[in-house]
């Protein structure tokens, strides 16, 4: 019985850090597409130049 449950456990477990890692691929993309359009549309500054979008 024990062996079974192990198994189970181990199965479940994988399950869910596949589903966590595609998760965080999907994250990872969404984020990808938010500083490439940033990146892309950024302003510009007082002085006439290209500023930066993000603050660090």
């Amino acid at each position: 019985m024990v062996p079974i449950l192990l198994v189970l456990l181990l199965a479940l477990i994988l399950f869910g850090a596949g589903f966590a890692l595609k998760a965080l691929w999907w994250i990872a993309l969404a984020v990808l597409v938010v500083w490439l359009l940033g990146f892309l549309f950024h302003g510009t500054t007082a002085a006439g130049g290209r500023g930066r979008w993000y603050r660090w």
